[in-house]
């Protein structure tokens, strides 16, 4: 009786102590100011918005485009958590690095989706999600100019092979990074100084390495993976000396976010035990054929802010509806790609997938020729746009006439009709007309008196519409309106 008196005490003490260490936890976290202004924001808030809006940066892995389409690895991931989720994406493109906890803190995005380094010093003003890979950090140099003509002896007299060998040196690096962090642990490992030239915190690692093979910096860190990718087109770079261990990469979320991180969590568990989280690393950190077809296209945001190369077309014809052009381009990516010898099943041709009895009312004699699909298409899109004239809302007006050009506007005018008998607003697309555009595939609804056209498939006009606008809103990010 004694010992189990004994026992139970010691059970008591254990678990006085435990609830002590994790209010003690709780009671650090909110101590700091940072944590306990944060907003009270998770996962039941996310859910409640139906918007997933995360903080990405434009770079040559993360985010970016290419001959008009959206791509990057967190780009893949994160439409795949938004679908998981059951939320639409928003993305906010990061202009400084240095104020990212901030935005993340006062609840302007609910994610940062770029690779950031798990370290204790960050832990302090966030938390991390599960990782999503291990890399290493590695000393980014530039070769001599004439390595080739040297022999492997010179060349190695001539670099840096040993972090001991930096001391002394100087090495350039953003502040607020994890690459900062380990330069000041480094110098203290290695017993002395190496100097650290601060960068911008605009700059991206990609353009920092590039700085380095340009010769405009001399060293620079970088996770091996991202110096890997970025060095496979310029041999000039020497990029084999590690300067950490192992360490994990992840996203980043508010301390106070405890659901949705933990939700996150699981579905990075999940993913990374899934082939396809490999073939969305591999596409971007280890594909360098890809890699080197990307950054010599004009085509590719990163190097230029050209969409297509009917872009002066398409500016040209744009100001005569008095569209957006990069709107313009969303469709027509939407239609063919850029592709002018582009046909569909049904028959459209080119640019516009205009169709052969439009174009003769159109007057287009050539639907392969560039140009005058351009010309007619653009006309027969303000022809519709004039059928919406009672619509006041210019973006809703598009979304009519992209819709209608999708499907034709009969379908559309019976939508309204069908939404006008649902109590629904016939002037508005979103969560409205095209709600009955859905419906005006079910027998009950297409068969009814009132309806001229009857059946359409109306996810092929819902998707074409949110597409466009999708892919539009990732123009706005990378290219100029002039």
């Amino acid at each position: 009786m004694i010992k189990l008196k004994r026992y139970v005490l010691a059970l008591f003490v254990i678990i006085v102590f435990t609830c002590k260490q994790e209010n003690r936890k709780d009671s650090y976290e909110y101590e700091n100011p940072i944590v306990a202004n944060s907003v009270d924001r998770d996962l039941e808030d996310i859910r409640k918005d139906g918007v997933l809006r995360a903080l990405v940066v434009y770079s040559s892995t993360s985010y970016f485009l290419y001959r008009g389409q959206a791509m990057g690895f967190e780009y893949e991931l994160l439409n795949q958590l938004a679908d998981h989720l059951d939320l639409k994406l928003e993305l906010v493109v990061s202009k400084d690095l240095d104020s990212e906890f901030e935005v993340l803190n006062r609840g302007d995005v609910d994610l940062i989706a770029h690779s950031m380094t798990i370290t204790n010093q960050r832990k302090w003003e966030v938390d991390f999600t599960e990782y999503l890979f291990l890399t290493k950090q590695v000393l980014v140099q530039k070769k001599p100019d004439n390595y080739k003509q040297l022999s492997y002896g010179n060349l190695k007299k001539q670099l840096i092979n040993n972090p001991v060998e930096l001391i002394g040196d100087t090495i350039s690096i953003r502040r607020n990074s994890a690459y900062y962090e380990r330069v000041l642990s480094l110098s203290n490992e290695i017993g002395g100084d190496i100097i650290i030239d601060t960068l911008s915190s605009q700059l991206s690692t990609g353009e920092i390495i590039n700085m380095v093979a340009d010769g405009k910096i001399k060293y620079t860190i970088a996770d091996e993976n991202l110096a890997k990718i970025n060095a496979s087109h310029n041999p000039i770079l020497k990029i084999d000396v590690p300067i950490s261990l192992s360490q994990r990469i992840a996203w980043v979320t508010r301390k106070k976010s405890k659901n949705f991180r933990a939700e996150v969590n699981e579905w990075i568990k999940s993913k990374r035990k899934k082939t396809n989280f490999n073939v969305v690393y591999n596409k971007y950190f280890k594909n360098k054929r890809s890699f080197k077809r990307r950054i010599k296209s004009d085509y590719y945001s990163l190097k230029n802010t050209q969409i297509s190369k009917y872009d002066d077309l398409l500016k040209k014809y744009s100001k005569k509806i008095n569209w957006d052009w990069r709107l313009l381009a969303s469709q027509i990516y939407q239609e063919s790609q850029f592709d002018p010898k582009a046909t569909s099943w049904a028959g459209a041709k080119g640019l516009m997938q205009v169709m052969p009895s439009t174009a003769k009312d159109l007057g287009i004699k050539n639907l392969s020729d560039k140009e005058e699909n351009l010309r007619g298409g653009t006309s027969y899109l303000h022809q519709i746009y004039e059928l919406f004239d009672d619509i006041t809302d210019t973006t809703n007006r598009i979304k009519f006439t992209l819709g209608a050009y999708n499907c034709g506007y009969g379908h559309i005018k019976d939508a309204q009709r069908l939404a006008i008998e649902n109590d629904f607003d016939p002037k508005v697309w979103s969560g409205h007309v095209e709600k009955m555009l859905l419906d005006l595939s079910l027998p009950r609804n297409f068969n009814k008196p009132n309806i001229k056209y009857g059946y359409v498939r109306g996810s092929e006009p819902v998707n074409y519409v949110q597409q466009i606008f999708e892919r539009f809103e990732h123009y706005i990010q990378f290219v100029d309106l002039e």
